[in-house]
């Protein structure tokens, strides 16, 4: 993961679009007044297949950009952001994300100088493979607009603020590969529902051959990086089908299954462990990435710490 950002003010406009092309999406920058630059600022971090980025540009400003190889989802903390793309005429404000295709030219036509952005960019491929694992169905397009202001989405966004700002942060568990590719699936996956709502007609109960599928494969690897998505391509069915499935048959989410069955492997490994094995070694082992929810959930379940099962 690569961290970049704004240290002091660029010198003109033209160093400005090149940060801002270097942490998001190439662009060409056309400034709408005769302010300077001295507004710009711009912070990016990286996750996977995923790009969040926070852009200001302290002045009215056009933006055109390709967003080769990737969509870009632009959501206004504040100010007005204004984009012709595809046909479509989009006017997105505070908590109303404009979602821009890949590969297919977006016209900024204005920019407005108090408008911040959180920006995710989403490889492509990766964002299609997720969409239909999530929902079921393939070549399924994002809508031009989504309102992030509902409970789904205010979730979503709170959710990537909070994980740009760790990710900012010192070096920590975020920076490992495993996490960030769970992470990576997990703000795919709530996007795709948050932007893509189903018809009460379209969701239909899982049947429970569809649970035992999943929760097969759970037992035979469960410290594999498992994401909502993955679970439902398993099944065959939806996220939203899945989910239903297992509040019907089972009474819990997969996720709350899945902790489960992990808790259950760490326990045993813990009865049985010799004198060089340590808590996080077998947590880790079964696919725990954060020891303190490790340890809590671990005693929710058993009544006690990881560590004092490893001493008796």
């Amino acid at each position: 993961m690569v961290d970049s950002m704004i240290g002091t003010a660029p010198r003109d406009w033209d160093e400005a679009c090149d940060a801002v092309s270097d942490a998001y999406f190439p662009h060409t920058l056309t400034p709408l007044s005769r302010h300077a630059a001295s507004g710009v600022g711009v912070c990016t971090a990286e996750l996977g297949p995923l790009r969040i980025a926070h852009i200001r540009w302290g002045a009215d400003v056009a933006v055109e950009s390709e967003h080769p190889g990737g969509y870009g989802v632009n959501i206004p903390l504040s100010g007005e952001l204004e984009s012709v793309f595809a046909g479509s005429h989009v006017l997105s404000t505070e908590g109303v994300a404009t979602v821009c295709p890949p590969d297919i030219t977006t016209r900024i036509t204005r920019w407005s100088a108090d408008c911040e952005i959180v920006g995710v960019r989403m490889d492509r491929q990766y964002l299609d493979r997720e969409m239909e694992k999530v929902l079921g169905r393939p070549g399924l397009h994002l809508p031009d607009q989504v309102d992030l202001r509902g409970d789904d989405g205010a979730r979503w966004l709170k959710f990537v603020r909070s994980l740009s700002d760790q990710i900012l942060g010192p070096v920590g568990v975020l920076h490992n590969e495993l996490v960030a590719a769970q992470l990576s699936g997990a703000v795919v996956t709530a996007f795709v529902l948050a932007a893509m709502p189903e018809s009460e007609d379209a969701v239909r109960h899982a049947r429970p051959r569809i649970v035992k599928r999943v929760l097969d494969e759970m037992h035979d690897d469960p410290a594999r990086v498992w994401t909502a998505a993955e679970m439902a391509e398993v099944a065959g069915v939806s996220v939203r089908r899945l989910q239903e499935g297992f509040r019907q048959y089972v009474g819990r989410s997969p996720s709350e299954c899945l902790l489960d069955i992990r808790l259950e492997r760490v326990h045993a490994d813990l009865v049985d462990a010799d004198d060089s094995t340590t808590v996080t070694d077998v947590a880790v082992r079964w696919g725990f990435t954060h020891t303190g929810r490790f340890a809590s959930s671990f005693r929710r379940k058993y009544g006690v710490l990881p560590s004092e099962v490893l001493r008796s």
